[in-house]
């Protein structure tokens, strides 16, 4: 019986109205990959683990600890043992609040911080243990929702499958902040930033494997945003509602996922809750159907390295669910589990 493993972070505490944590930390799952159950390995506690990141050679794990800051944020970096259990190396601050997420580019650790509209760079030493942050890279301006864009909201970091540009998507400013690693460390590189459609909030970016297109999803309009590179600049060529026109909520859109096969795109929507699914069909999106989960606050969803599962966690109702995904990327619920408290990022081995 084959199995494999991923990693689920959750909110441990209050951090605000919408966001009350009752999770452990950091859960190791175990994934019948015949059956799709899932089972429980390991727990470490740690403080609101929102997002994980592990390095390219599958022996560390990251962290960011998602408080204001004032309760002094950190970021963790933990050993991944033979058993999958957890170990911590050590820990650094984070000069930001709610950091948000976090992600691995080579020898380096990328944090963005939501509130304060941030970035940070932190290397990483030989034992994968975390060194000084040695950039702090602050993001300027508006848009025009000024409820929620009235000031910098970095969101989401994303690596370019060159393993050389990086791409910040900044919800306050309608901006995709462009950076680049270069003589050893991060540097800006204005003049690739990407402008999305006003209004929409950036959240998060996900690229083909070839690295010609991508494709954001806007929290504050669930449009979907696909960008092609015209000589190595990305520009938005188009936009897709990932809403039904029969939803008359407000759009609250969590994450997004490109399939293995690059057939495929997946779309998160919060108080829906479902996912929205597209077929990519050259520069353009096909809209398949919509995956209503059955859950309260669709926070965030991966899609396992074989491509066949999709597992979807809900903040606000405690449900984890496995989908298995059919050759046409339709998903069928095949388990649910409430075991872990406010799950909110699935990180796969």
């Amino acid at each position: 019986m084959a199995f494999s493993t991923f990693f689920i972070g959750s909110y441990t505490q209050f951090l605000s109205p919408e966001i009350v944590g009752s999770g452990d930390g950091i859960t190791t799952m175990q994934l019948n990959e015949e059956s799709g159950e899932l089972k429980v390995l390991h727990t470490k506690k740690t403080l609101s683990p929102s997002y994980l990141a592990i390095s390219l050679d599958k022996k560390y794990l990251y962290c960011n600890t998602e408080v204001i800051e004032e309760d002094n944020p950190v970021v963790q970096a933990y050993r991944i043992k033979r058993d999958f259990s957890l170990e911590l190396i050590n820990e650094q601050p984070i000069q930001g609040g709610c950091p948000c997420h976090i992600e691995v580019l080579g020898n380096r650790v990328l944090v963005a911080c939501y509130v304060s509209g941030n970035m940070l760079e932190y290397p990483l030493g030989n034992s994968g243990e975390l060194k000084e942050c040695v950039n702090n890279f602050k993001h300027s301006g508006t848009s025009i929702n000024s409820e929620r864009q009235e000031a910098p909201h970095a969101h989401h970091v994303a690596v370019h499958p060159n393993k050389k540009e990086v791409f910040v998507c900044d919800l306050g400013i309608d901006k995709i902040k462009a950076y680049e690693f270069k003589n050893g460390f991060i540097n800006p590189n204005n003049q690739k930033d990407i402008d999305v459609t006003e209004g929409g909030g950036p959240r998060h970016l996900v690229f083909k494997s070839e690295g010609n297109l991508a494709y954001v999803i806007n929290e504050l309009t669930s449009a979907v945003s696909v960008l092609k590179s015209y000589d190595g600049k990305f520009k938005q060529i188009g936009s897709y509602q990932s809403l039904p026109d029969s939803y008359l909520g407000l759009p609250s859109a969590s994450a997004i996922r490109i399939h293995p096969n690059n057939k495929f795109l997946y779309v998160g929507n919060r108080q829906f809750d479902g996912i929205t699914i597209f077929k990519i069909a050259g520069e353009e999106l096909e809209l398949i159907e919509y995956q209503k989960t059955k859950g309260e606050e669709l926070r965030e969803f991966n899609i396992s390295p074989n491509g066949r599962w999709l597992i979807a966690s809900h903040q606000n109702s405690n449900d984890t669910v496995v989908f298995k995904i059919g050759k046409d990327g339709d998903l069928d619920e095949v388990y649910r589990t409430q075991e872990i408290k406010t799950p909110v990022c699935v990180a796969f081995f």
